[in-house]
């Protein structure tokens, strides 16, 4: 069955966002490569890997089913941050906004009577929750730091190994 422009709209508009989101990760990797914090930089690179590839899913998605993909020009991410919380704060944030956004589609979606589009969105709900408890913990974890330099040093380096999984 062919996508309905309604849910092609949304679709766009998703694959927009995700976009926006690799974006604002890539400007956190330059962030964390220019304050000597080579574990948060390849984990924000890892992380803006995994956004481009979920961009990719809604494009392949939207094309699997007959729909035209329109991309929108991307604004600058913030290129600075007050610290390394700081920038994990709005990481946290900003996964908040986009699992609202998936949940806003998958509500479009059933109101649609679209059921392929439910299935694929399922995926995205799932991925939302380890997206969001990933960078609460990540928060919390900084907070508990602190200051302390040497425990910032210790969670660089751990956060450095995703960096090297992904």
């Amino acid at each position: 069955m062919q996508i309905g422009k309604t849910i092609q709209g949304a679709m766009n508009d998703q694959i927009h966002k995700e976009m926006e989101s690799a974006y604002l990760y890539l400007g956190m990797s330059a962030y964390f490569s220019g304050t000597n914090h080579p574990g948060a930089a390849a984990w924000m690179r890892a992380q803006a890997r995994e956004e481009i590839g979920h961009a990719m899913k809604f494009t392949d998605f939207v094309e699997d089913r007959g729909g035209s993909v329109v991309l929108r020009a991307l604004a600058a991410p913030p290129a600075t941050f007050a610290s390394p919380l700081a920038a994990f704060e709005a990481a946290a944030e900003h996964e908040a906004v986009v699992s609202a956004s998936i949940n806003a589609l998958f509500e479009l979606a059933a109101k649609e009577k679209d059921y392929a589009t439910q299935a694929l969105l399922q995926w995205f709900i799932t991925e939302q929750v380890e997206e969001e408890k990933t960078s609460r913990q990540i928060v919390d974890t900084l907070r508990t730091i602190g200051t302390n330099t040497s425990g910032l040093y210790m969670f660089d380096r751990e956060l450095g190994r995703r960096g090297q999984a992904g």
